[in-house]
């Protein structure tokens, strides 16, 4: 490597209570190369910027209270959870949107403009998160994937079900997140018992997704890290984690496994389709061993599978941090 790489920082965007980062930065301390951890959240209240273009590029410093980091010495930027932008109080409902919509152009604006291996780049981690451009790629790649529906019409989601061989679930589009009078709730994928829950009128409030039931044995997670691909079965030991294994963790088993040589041909054609560096992969594995592809996660969790399995996720995220290219 050459010495003016040798200089250059990795950058790590992520908020505070983000534990998953500690051993990739871990692993490049020992490495020797410089880390600076930031949480562009702290932008404009415990944050500045001093970018400068020269014709050329952008040049000049992000830095906190603690830390900062030179524009022209970054090999790579690591782009996890950063939190929400914080600005004064005090200002009113359109001040406070300008402020943030001019934070997120400005700040925002001036790191994307870092030309380096990002993992990910946050503009190819939101394309992909739309569900059904991720069904419809997968297909494309050759992946098993399986018959779904989105509709916001009543009629429509119970005629489509009743011509579905096997139950149907309903599945949540933007994350399983949900925040409701201050309070978080958490959407698993559910089963719809009867065709009666898809006439409900309140189904025309929003865009609804309902997927066939794919014959179960376990699932697996494949974790996605440049060329490298780690995949771990997950095997339930309870009901609830039968249906949607994020709802009970205690009941988990884990397992290495191998991929298919097709379903890892599959994948990598469906990452080149997306230009992402990093993803967590979810199938489900039938009892005839057949792999049926459910989602990417562009910045999906592993470090509890890395850590039960004994992988070295977080060493290959910080090798290839470190090469600063795929």
């Amino acid at each position: 490597m050459a010495r003016a790489s040798a200089r250059k920082a990795v950058l790590v965007l992520t908020g505070v209570e983000d534990s998953t980062v500690d051993p990739v930065i871990h692993h490049l301390t020992e490495r020797g190369v410089p880390v600076v951890r930031l949480d562009p959240g702290d932008f404009p209240s415990e944050m500045t910027v001093e970018a400068e273009f020269d014709s050329v590029r952008w040049t000049g410093t992000v830095q906190d209270a603690f830390r900062g980091i030179d524009l022209k010495s970054v090999r790579s930027v690591y782009y996890r959870r950063p939190s929400q932008f914080t600005l004064v109080d005090g200002m009113s409902g359109p001040e406070a949107r300008w402020s943030y919509r001019e934070a997120r152009m400005g700040l925002g604006g001036v790191l994307l403009s870092l030309d380096c291996l990002w993992i990910n780049r946050p503009s190819l981690m939101s394309a992909a998160e739309y569900k059904p451009v991720q069904l419809a790629t997968a297909a494309k790649a050759g992946l098993r994937v399986p018959r779904t529906i989105i509709t916001n019409v009543p009629e429509h989601a119970a005629a489509w079900a009743a011509g579905v061989s096997g139950a149907v679930v309903y599945k949540p589009l933007g994350g399983a997140l949900h925040v409701e009078e201050g309070r978080t709730k958490i959407v698993y994928t559910t089963p719809v018992d009867a065709l009666g829950e898809l006439r409900d009128p309140a189904l025309a409030l929003t865009a609804h997704c309902f997927q066939q039931w794919v014959d179960k044995h376990h699932e697996v997670r494949v974790v996605i890290v440049g060329e490298a691909m780690f995949a771990v079965a997950i095997h339930a030991e309870s009901q609830a984690a039968h249906v949607d294994w994020r709802s009970d963790y205690a009941a988990h088993r884990y397992e290495v496994c191998e991929i298919p040589d097709d379903v890892r041909v599959g994948l990598r054609r469906c990452m080149d389709a997306f230009g992402l560096v990093f993803g967590a992969v979810d199938f489900v594995v039938s009892p005839d061993g057949s792999w049926s592809f459910l989602e990417v996660n562009p910045n999906g969790e592993w470090g509890w599978l890395a850590h039960h399995c004994d992988l070295p996720v977080a060493r290959t995220i910080a090798a290839l941090l470190e090469r600063g290219e795929t």
